[in-house]
């Protein structure tokens, strides 16, 4: 389940067959980037001046993995009935798509290519997701208020974290930038609760031609389910008295980079798209509540020796952003009470924190994932509220969901917070410090890693250091 929330969509999912013809992708490792028109020196060219000013902040170098793809080789691609949808610069990978097959395998023959792997085959027939919450709720129900309480029914899942003292000291998120990497963000532009909130803006990096054929579905698809706006709301609501986000005075950027119709290899390639977008835009913090092991058809599927943080393009992906000097929060995963238990990609990367879920009283989520990772390390990293969570809908009620999904965005919020409080920290520097603030730092386990974090704790030792 790439998804990882266990309650229904916001939106109906029906069967529909697949429109046209069949069309492949593929992804094409590139040997170098010989020819390319950029260079380290001009990095303002192809990153924002937040990108280079966070890596500068940091003491962080450019290196070659930050350069765009060789244009040179990018134009050996454009052949006809060929489209290429995307590149990594950090993988240094072409996606292409075509409705012929051979065309795709030829360009596997081209010099430039080191490697070339087919990504995605259209199904026969994808989940159609039919919007049937597009009324949005001005006012929330009278029993959904904590009365002289700003946190609302969201204190105790803040409280847990330490998170209503970072808020009591006027850290809140400001100044920070969020990306949020995602599946759907429905209504997030109409509900009340996110008015004040600083949304920097919408992307989709999922091309029409695969994620919602369809000129008028491609225009709606990041707006057709709303798990990314409950994933928002944990972290930006502000509705006083109701409910109040993790960092809600920090700025957001919403990247859809998830198609639900399908599960397929391809979405590594969009989350990795996604992951140096947000790095592109200037995000201090990435939240991810997607996952992956299992494909349709088995293709491409990973098995438990192949979570080592280096064998998936996305936890590659992953493991660099910390060293871009971002952190990502990314969930464990619900698969605790099925056959595969384990965490999936790219929760099993390095340099990255991953969060499972916990009741109320601190007890572990049956469903949330567990670690280890294959090499050893402790996953998850820590473990947070998500069962339930307080959350806003895509209708803007006040819900309770279930998953790592939403434990996920209460960290990252408060992750900002602290992040804001500490400015001279390096990514590096503030997932330690969340770790080392956890109540079993000093005896992980694979069931809750380094156990439930206190950041407030965590902003404190720092000071005193």
């Amino acid at each position: 389940m790439a998804l990882l929330a266990l309650a229904a969509s916001a939106a109906h999912a029906a069967k529909i067959k697949w429109p046209g013809e069949r069309i492949y992708a593929y992804r094409y490792q590139l040997t170098d980037k010989h020819g390319t028109a950029y260079s380290l020196d001009k990095a303002q060219k192809f990153l924002t001046r937040k990108s280079l000013e966070r890596r500068e902040r940091q003491g962080l170098r450019l290196d070659s993995t930050d350069l765009p793809v060789s244009r040179q080789y990018l134009r050996q691609f454009e052949v006809k009935g060929v489209q290429v949808v995307g590149t990594s610069r950090w993988q240094n990978t072409v996606l292409a798509l075509s409705a012929d097959s051979s065309a795709l395998v030829r360009l596997a023959a081209l010099p430039c290519v080191a490697e070339a792997r087919c990504v995605f085959v259209s199904p026969d027939s994808i989940d159609k997701q039919e919007d049937i919450r597009w009324t949005v709720h001005e006012d929330f129900n009278k029993w959904d208020s904590v009365v002289n309480d700003p946190l609302g029914m969201a204190r105790p899942q803040l409280e847990m974290l330490g998170g209503d003292r970072l808020h009591e000291a006027g850290y809140r998120g400001q100044g920070m930038t969020v990306a949020i990497l995602d599946g759907g963000f429905q209504n997030y532009d109409r509900i009340p609760a996110f008015r004040r909130t600083r949304i920097l803006g919408l992307r989709d990096v999922v091309p029409a031609t695969i994620g919602s054929p369809g000129k008028q579905a491609a225009e709606k698809a990041p707006l057709k389910i709303d798990h990314g706006t409950k994933v928002l709301s944990a972290m930006a609501a502000q509705a006083p008295e109701v409910t109040m986000g993790s960092a809600p005075e920090a700025a957001y950027w919403l990247l859809r980079c998830e198609e639900p119709g399908f599960e397929q290899p391809i979405e590594e390639d969009f989350w990795a798209m996604a992951a140096e977008l947000a790095d592109s835009l200037g995000a201090d913090v990435i939240n991810s509540s997607l996952g992956y092991y299992a494909f349709d058809g088995d293709r491409g599927s990973y098995r438990l020796q192949n979570l080592d943080g280096r064998t998936a393009l996305i936890s590659r992906e992953a493991s660099m952003l910390a060293r871009k000097g971002i952190v990502l929060c990314n969930s464990a995963g619900n698969s605790g009470m099925g056959q595969w238990k384990k965490i999936g990609v790219p929760a099993d990367a390095p340099d990255i924190l991953t969060v499972g879920a916990i009741t109320p009283d601190r007890k572990l989520a049956t469903f949330s994932s567990l670690g280890p990772s294959q090499d050893g390390r402790v996953k998850p990293d820590v473990v947070a509220q998500g069962a339930p969570a307080v959350l806003i809908s895509g209708r803007g009620t006040l819900v309770r969901d279930m998953g790592t999904s939403f434990s996920t965005p209460i960290v990252c919020g408060l992750v900002a917070c602290l992040w804001q409080a500490l400015p001279g920290k390096t990514a590096l520097e503030i997932i330690d410090l969340v770790r080392r603030s956890a109540d079993q730092y000093d005896d992980p386990t694979n069931i809750f890693g380094y156990g439930v974090p206190n950041l407030w704790q965590a902003c404190k030792k720092s000071d005193n250091e």
